[in-house]
């Protein structure tokens, strides 16, 4: 469906949309959730025009750069160099600032093509090429910037995808944390994110990117769906999605989300569930 008013991407049809989302939530309660699939369905949820064909391209072209990497080429830091050298070098995947304005920043297929984007899309291509690749990689999600490490513990070297793949120094990731938090780095900020926290905070960043920009509602509202897709999802999940039915007019959907909202927290937080429930009383005030 065309948005004369707005610019691309533009949405699936609701059928299409539909079965994305029921493939998502499979795949999210999946054994063992496939990030880069994740990320694809994400970006088919954003994009109508990426087809299954454009995902197995995606998918392909992960596969071919992984095939570009040497074998085995040594530890931890002969890994990074090796990465760096194909994606930051060869193929030049970075980000600037401005593709935090960009939806498109957040969106995998998207990313291959412009090789640019937010750095935890970015880290996503760095952590899909390796793995295929047999490397010891996984993303760590140091506050407000999302980076890759390699190896154990003892010998990880971390790089930021977002500077071009470039070794980080721990002096480097002190002023990244504190940049970010104001506090010191805490080792536990170095742990292995699992790919649904992955996929958690890059809703997070689209959810972010429609706030701003109130017109775009409707990508909001797809991101906080699907985030609500995910298990363990934060409960105030739904209050978010009630308050955006309601923005978009649909009072009465809205109302029933604030109303669950509501008795999800009571317990809890009796004062507050009153005023989100006033809040579904408004909502359905609206009609008359």
């Amino acid at each position: 469906m065309r948005h004369p008013k707005l610019p691309p991407p533009y949405p699936p049809p609701p059928d299409r949309a539909a079965e994305l989302r029921r493939r998502f939530g499979q795949e999210a309660r999946s054994e063992r959730p496939d990030l880069s699939a994740l990320c694809l369905l994400i970006g088919a949820e954003a994009d109508g025009s990426l087809d299954e064909s454009g995902m197995d391209a995606a998918q392909a072209e992960l596969d071919r750069l992984a095939g570009e990497l040497p074998y085995r080429p040594g530890g931890p830091g002969a890994w990074a160099e090796a990465v760096r050298r194909l994606l930051g070098g060869r193929y030049e995947f970075h980000g600037t600032p401005g593709d935090y304005q960009r939806l498109e920043s957040s969106l995998l297929h998207e990313v291959l093509r412009r090789r640019r984007g937010l750095p935890i899309l970015l880290s996503v291509v760095w952590l899909e090429v390796a793995r295929r690749a047999g490397a010891p990689v996984y993303g760590v999600a140091l506050p407000g910037h999302f980076v890759v490490g390699f190896g154990a513990p003892g010998e990880q070297v971390l790089v930021d995808p977002f500077g071009g793949g470039r070794v980080l120094t721990g002096t480097d990731t002190e002023l990244l944390v504190a940049g970010a938090t104001g506090a010191p780095l805490d080792a536990s900020m170095l742990e292995p994110a699992a790919p649904l926290e992955v996929v958690q905070r890059i809703l997070n960043n689209v959810r972010a990117w429609a706030t701003a920009r109130p017109e775009r509602s409707d990508v909001a509202l797809w991101a906080v769906e699907l985030a609500l897709l995910v298990p363990s999802h934060p409960a105030r999940l739904r209050y978010e999605r009630g308050q955006l039915l309601v923005q978009r007019g649909d009072f009465i959907a809205g109302a029933a989300e604030l109303d669950a909202y509501a008795e999800l927290i009571e317990v809890v937080d009796e004062p507050a569930a009153r005023k989100v429930r006033e809040q579904a009383h408004t909502a359905r005030a609206m009609l008359n």
